[in-house]
């Protein structure tokens, strides 16, 4: 469409070189946080913490470091510090600054560039630490280098010191090198300070694994009431092969001890740990310089195409396979491995570093590893013929599983007609707008169905406590007739082919009873869901109701109460107003659909809890434990836990 003469005369006059904002220094970091880490949430919180960590770590990498320890203090103050050289202090030429003002205030200003400082490192971008002053209400830097103390402290990015310096006390004859950083995250940038101890720890716990030899500690006063070991040390003279025990050490595994191979090309490491159990779970984490890429990358690619190509090599050789090749797919049953690969330039995509985008290293990881792997079955044939069984049960295994995972994909479809009976579907047929109610028996699913809003609320009755597929062969998983009614009612497909665009249901909602079958049946619903539909989890559509435990009355008024200390407090309010009646509601079915309306499913007044899942071996590892065959580590795990537990049947 054409504009008219007076309508660009209008455009001009409203459009001038006035309207143009500049940003200065930092400002656009805390205009856009968002696009240097990640969120605002608990995630970019914790990012903060990394980013720091991860410039003393580098220091390590680079030989100049021992140790690394993180505190943080009660009112929520970071406080990091490394015995590497410290940051340098003298003038840089371009800046006119200390080196430490330049490295805190300017992007892209650090010594990762060059290759001279450092050879390798995680903070490839060279705006961690300035991002992180930049969103600091309070951020300080001490510097222990050539004898002096050198101090500088900054607030939302701004200098509100000079560099200062003074002598270190040589009372006890050593002189201390390093750098200590202290920040506070600014709370107009974050909503909520919320550390989260066990996410963090994981964090330091697998830094640790993937650095042999440094010592790192943690310790939280943040945390002193709410976690029982809130100072923890970790140093790992194993690496790799440490954390692979460690995750494997409630599993039954077909290779004694895990297969191990570091080598170099050019100037790229490459570490390769993995180890085989007769679970059909694939547990592989991948990490590039220290960095957990949990969306894979080029050295993921290569370690993939290693592995099968080798065991495929080696099992025609042996005359252990007969028509076809094993697929990629079942040669990852039941391993657990770590790639970790060390390079000078590495290539992230994004700030938050989540996948490795190098061409070069696919080949770097598949020539290291084909190599040693080619090597490691030659050399421990009883080993490798176990290996090679056991992937053969998992390929008929999936081939079973995928006739049956087809037939369950064929059965559904967009227009709703082959879906499961039990389902109550909604009318509105846009997946933004809908929630699917997974809900435990038919009496609860029949109030359910009653109470809610046809328009977007559909219902799904599921009979008893469903399979655990941690214990179960896939095949076996989608014959069970609930986990396909599942997978039928949610679209989308199932495992490795499940496609998150094409769910009918933007919020799945976990919705059992508040006794523990019903927290037995949940474990067992998020279980499948982790295994098997994982990125519902990691695009937030999981979710758990929260039904109400009690309604406590007193004369006409009726308040529910969904917590032991709030039915206390409900209590006490109306305490001299009459009788106070209190009934405990363990079954969904107790309630009247108006009821269940109100409390748990009227998007008002409902509490729904989010499934997050932040992919750590943590997690993967509680879950075999858990829900694995191995009694004698639950049995453990449970008696050394149960003290600590509260609210046991919610």
């Amino acid at each position: 469409m054409a504009l008219k003469k007076e309508n660009l005369s209008n455009i001009k006059d409203q459009y001038t070189s006035e309207d143009i904002q500049v940003l200065e220094g930092l400002q656009a970091v805390r205009l856009r946080p968002g696009m240097y880490i990640g969120s605002t949430d608990s995630t970019g919180l914790h990012h903060l913490v990394y980013e720091i960590v991860d410039n003393s770590v580098d220091e390590f990498m680079a030989n100049y470091c021992t140790s690394v320890s993180i505190e943080i203090l009660s009112d929520g103050t970071i406080q990091i510090e490394d015995d590497g050289r410290g940051i340098p202090v003298d003038q840089h030429k371009s800046s006119g600054m200390s080196g430490v003002e330049t490295v805190m205030t300017t992007l892209h200003a650090g010594g990762k560039f060059g290759g001279k400082a450092y050879t390798v490192s995680g903070g490839l971008h060279g705006v961690g630490a300035s991002v992180v002053n930049a969103l600091s209400s309070y951020f300080k830097v001490e510097v222990y280098r050539d004898g002096n103390i050198y101090t500088q402290e900054f607030s939302k990015g701004l200098r509100t010191s000079d560099l200062n310096s003074e002598p270190q006390d040589t009372s006890l004859n050593s002189v201390k090198t390093g750098t200590r950083i202290t920040f506070l995250p600014d709370k107009t940038i974050f909503s909520k300070i919320e550390y989260d101890f066990f996410i963090l720890n994981q964090r330091f716990k697998e830094m640790a694994y993937l650095n042999r030899g440094m010592t790192i500690k943690f310790k939280s006063d943040w945390h002193k009431e709410s976690v029982d070991t809130n100072d923890i040390t970790y140093l790992f003279q194993g690496g790799i092969v440490s954390f692979v025990e460690d995750m494997n050490k409630n599993r039954n595994n077909i290779i004694p001890k895990p297969f191990y191979i570091e080598n170099q090309i050019e100037q790229t490491i490459v570490e390769v740990a993995l180890q085989y159990n007769d679970s059909f779970n694939e547990n592989i984490y991948s990490f590039a310089n220290c960095i957990n890429t949990t969306d894979g990358g080029s050295h993921i690619t290569g370690f993939r195409s290693a592995l099968t190509r080798v065991i495929n090599d080696y099992g025609r050789k042996q005359n252990l396979l007969k028509d076809s090749n094993l697929s990629g797919e079942a040669t990852r049953d039941g391993l657990t491995a770590v790639i970790s690969v060390k390079l000078t330039n590495p290539q992230f995509e994004g700030q938050t570093k989540a996948k490795l985008g190098n061409p070069e290293v696919r080949t770097q990881v598949e020539t290291i590893l084909g190599e040693a792997l080619h090597i490691y079955l030659e050399d421990n044939p009883k080993i490798s013929k176990r290996i090679i069984e056991k992937i053969l049960i998992a390929q008929n295994a999936r081939d079973a599983a995928r006739k049956a995972r087809d037939l369950i994909i064929r059965k559904n479809s967009w227009d709703g007609s082959s879906l499961p009976g039990k389902l109550a579907d909604c009318s509105d047929k846009n997946p933004e707008n809908c929630e699917l109610y997974i809900v435990e028996g038919e009496s609860a699913g029949g109030t359910a169905k009653m109470g809610r809003d046809r328009t977007y609320q559909a219902i799904l009755p599921i009979k008893g406590k469903i399979l655990n597929v941690e214990k179960s062969r896939e095949d076996k998983i989608f014959l069970h007739e609930e986990i396909k009614n599942l997978i039928i009612a949610i679209g989308g497909g199932v495992g490795e082919e499940f496609d998150i665009e094409k769910i009918r249901y933007h919020r799945i909602i976990i919705m059992t009873d508040a006794d523990v079958d019903g927290a037995h049946i949940r474990t067992l619903l998020l279980t499948f869901f982790f295994r098997h539909m994982y990125k519902l989890i990691e695009n937030n559509n999981l979710y758990i109701a929260q039904p109400p435990l009690y309604r406590i009355t007193s004369g006409r008024k009726s308040l529910w109460a969904y917590s032991d200390d709030e039915r206390d407090k409900v209590i006490g309010g109306f305490e001299g107003k009459g009788k106070i009646n209190t009934q405990r509601y363990k079954g969904l079915g107790e309630m009247s659909a108006e009821q269940l309306w109100d409390t748990t499913m009227d998007p008002e007044s409902r509490t729904l809890n989010l499934v997050k899942s932040n992919h750590t071996s943590m997690e993967s590892d509680m879950f075999s434990l858990l829900m694995g065959d191995e009694v004698p580590p639950r049995r453990e795990f449970i008696q050394t836990n149960a003290l600590s537990v509260t609210n046991i049947d919610t």
